[in-house]
């Protein structure tokens, strides 16, 4: 069962993400706020492995929710919802750490994107992930070895070098001292801010980068 919080400032809208996605036997919402600022202490109170929250809120929105979160000790991944496409959040969203979004007009791509990020993957609305990844890629993010690379916290860092090395999920947990469910937020973070589809081609990135070198 994968346990699902939800931060949403309108009652309906939030009510209506609870309904479908407890409609799936394999989802439970276990938790619910209306501000980003009860972000960080909902996933404390729940241990959700999933929080799914909006991306515009009064007061502190899903960008500086998604950083708080991020930042904290629990830290589960974090799908982010969103109205229209194209919208310039989103962006800043990922580079906080988001594992994703789903337009808000797109509900049955709920569930999914949730086992995905649940996963340790990344989940990106397909009609308008290239665009994304287009202006990821445009935003100039200066240092060394290499500009896609210099996104990462060097937690993150660690963690691709280590995965470049080819440690499983479970050895990585070990090597770091970390659960699982760690291990696999902070992949899906270095997927999302890399541009990366897959493990595979994260581990690329490492030896390209000069991350790693080859040996």
């Amino acid at each position: 069962m994968i346990r699902v919080a939800i931060v949403e400032d309108d009652p309906l809208i939030r009510a209506g993400v609870a309904a479908v996605l407890d409609s799936q036997p394999d989802l439970a919402v276990v938790g619910q706020a209306s501000d980003g600022d009860e972000a960080v202490a909902l996933v404390y109170a729940c241990r959700p492995d999933v929080l799914v929250m909006d991306i515009r809120m009064a007061r502190l929105d899903g960008v500086g929710a998604t950083r708080a979160v991020c930042a904290a000790e629990v830290s589960p991944p974090v799908l982010m919802l969103t109205t229209f496409d194209g919208d310039p959040d989103v962006v800043r969203a990922l580079r906080a750490g988001a594992a994703g979004y789903v337009l808000k007009r797109h509900p049955d791509d709920l569930a999914p994107a949730v086992r995905r990020v649940a996963a340790g993957e990344v989940w990106l609305d397909p009609s308008v992930a290239g665009q994304v990844l287009a202006a990821l890629a445009a935003i100039p993010t200066p240092g060394s070895p290499s500009g896609a690379v210099a996104v990462l916290t060097p937690r993150e860092r660690e963690v691709l070098a280590l995965l470049a090395d080819g440690l499983s999920n479970a050895e990585l947990a070990q090597r770091l001292f970390v659960g699982e469910g760690t291990v696999k937020t902070h992949i899906s973070r270095i997927l999302c801010k890399t541009g990366c589809r897959d493990r595979a081609q994260a581990t690329a990135l490492a030896f390209t980068s000069g991350l790693v070198l080859v040996r």
